[in-house]
């Protein structure tokens, strides 16, 4: 690429979510401060890779909304997001057009479906590449909007390795829930509802261990934060090059005296990886979310999951647990082969794997999918919007969404959730390495964050709230022996939970965190449940 001759002011916008179960938002206020997930780690590549002598502005409308001045500033304004955020991603682009603004889209939606973003002027499809330095030559050229649409597609990826550090100068990363890294991208399975085969390819491509601790430092460095989540599509898409990487984390973390806890993505087939997992333990992974999808064998069999039934699921998770890993678990309603009896099979299962926290979403059809071709050849696709999903089930759309609402209030009645959490006391907190005493872990910052935080829970919980009998029943005996770091986690979490379920119960939550449905109500807003691929689809 040609080093750009002008200098250029590019505004990075990232679109606000609709509320839902995995933005957690109802735990922001205990946190202090906090107003959004996770950084949205992609737009923050982009922004890094933009020539060094143009002038990079971020804004996460999660956190704050675009002014017209930050709008006004920019030569472009480039937008990135999901199909759940299209109808923020629309208007982002209104409001910068008004302005008479350059707009620029990339992602893993405009890559998907790059047919519904007719208006912006710039498409970037796929990941970083050759077209993001196209894109910048055009716009080195000429700032100004062209006179029809320009679609710039990826020929040739940018290999990981060649990745630049996220641009965290741009945020601050006190004002999110969890920090975030990406090791690898790409899955190599191909389960009928995910897109990511064909976004990202099914053999998984890596950054280099040095990139990540790298990127670690300059995470810790730059905010206090206390947990890193892994966004890669499947943390063992690439076992051998994951038990490459663990023995840098563990070094790294015994280095910087465990600042924080990492969680992860990964496929429940990592149960049977006993290696992977002691290294896991002993890099202080603490989380791993698993796609379980559906507790029914013959289901998984139907939606080309079978990697989950290579052994048995309670068995799994109760594997998992061992090492100290706490389970969040994604489940599917609304699959071909559900029954009428599909909703107590569920919350059966959450009874018998006593995993805390599920997110339990309707089926939703995501270009891209082995699922949406198949439902388009059936003519079982429908419209998303006014509804919760864009399928047309084999069960009645209302008796669907009704197992939707009995499973989430069912599960997330508190004293069901927070008898789930006092399993976990038992059987996986105590199976966690003891961290040492040390200064990036017992200071000043620390101490008035968690004193903060506790003193949030104890006031909206177990003052406020109206499960405050269950809250004190499982958290005093705690509190009096001194756990005080198992009293937030456990508090903030099911405070989340517990808050969402009952908006869900009656009817003012979203079903499903893929469809493009907003709820218009007060507050801001991991694929499942979180937000993190954005401009160059990374």
């Amino acid at each position: 690429m040609q080093p750009p001759r002008n200098r250029r002011r590019i505004l990075c916008v990232f679109p606000a979510y609709s509320p839902s179960f995995g933005t957690f938002e109802h735990a922001y206020a205990i946190k202090g401060g906090v107003r959004a997930f996770m950084p949205p780690q992609g737009i923050l590549v982009v922004a890094a890779y933009l020539p060094k002598q143009w002038k990079i502005r971020f804004v996460d409308e999660n956190i704050r909304k675009a002014r017209t001045r930050d709008l006004r500033w920019a030569d472009a304004v480039f937008v990135s997001g999901m199909h759940v955020q299209r109808p923020q991603i629309l208007d982002i682009n209104r409001r910068a057009h008004a302005l008479g603004k350059t707009t620029v889209l990339g992602g893993p939606s405009v890559s998907g479906a790059p047919e519904r973003y007719g208006d912006f002027d710039y498409l970037h499809i796929g990941e970083l590449g050759d077209a993001t330095d196209r894109l910048i030559a055009a716009l080195d050229a000429d700032p100004t909007r062209p006179a029809q649409q320009i679609r710039l597609s990826s020929e040739a990826r940018l290999d990981l390795a060649a990745f630049p550090v996220p641009a965290y100068h741009l945020v601050e990363l006190n004002r999110y829930f969890l920090a975030n890294i990406q090791f690898s991208s790409g899955c190599p399975y191909r389960c009928e509802f995910c897109d990511i085969p064909a976004l990202y390819g099914r053999n998984p491509r890596l950054k280099t261990p040095q990139q990540v601790i790298t990127e670690l430092d300059a995470i810790v460095d730059r905010g206090n934060v206390n947990a890193i989540y892994f966004v890669d599509d499947n943390f063992i898409g690439n076992r051998k090059a994951a038990r490459e990487l663990l023995p840098h984390l563990v070094a790294w973390q015994k280095r910087r005296g465990y600042p924080v806890q990492l969680a992860c993505e990964a496929t429940l087939n990592i149960a049977m990886h006993p290696e992977l997992l002691a290294l896991m333990r002993e890099a202080y992974f603490c989380t791993v979310f698993c796609g379980i999808e559906t507790p029914e064998i013959g289901a998984l069999h139907a939606i080309a999951k079978d990697h989950n039934a290579a052994m048995p699921i309670l068995d799994a998770v109760a594997v998992l647990n061992g090492y100290g890993l706490e389970v969040v678990s994604g489940i599917i309603l609304g699959l071909d082969t559900d029954t009428a009896e599909t909703g107590e099979r569920i919350i059966e299962f959450v009874e018998r794997s006593q995993i805390p926290m599920l997110t339990i979403n309707l089926l939703e059809a995501l270009p891209r999918t082995p699922l949406w071709e198949r439902l388009q050849r059936e003519g079982r696709l429908v419209d998303g919007e006014g509804r919760e999903s864009n399928v047309v089930f084999r069960l009645p759309y209302e008796q669907v969404l009704a197992t939707w609402r009995h499973c989430i209030a069912t599960t997330y009645r508190p004293e069901a959730l927070y008898g789930r959490f006092a399993h976990s006391l038992v059987h996986t907190y105590p199976n966690r390495i003891k961290p040492p005493a040390s200064k990036a872990r017992v200071n000043w910052a620390n101490i008035r964050k968690a004193l903060r935080m506790l003193r949030n829970i104890v006031l909206r919980v177990g003052l406020l709230s109206g499960y405050r009998r269950v809250f004190w029943r499982h958290c005093g005996p705690l509190l009096r022996a001194g756990r005080i770091e198992e009293v937030i986690h456990i508090g903030l979490v099911a405070h989340h939970l517990i808050t969402f379920a009952k908006g869900a119960a009656s009817g003012a939550e979203n079903a499903s965190f893929y469809a493009p449905s907003v709820r218009q109500r007060a507050g801001a807003g991991w694929r499942r449940f979180i937000g993190i691929r954005t401009l160059a689809g990374s």
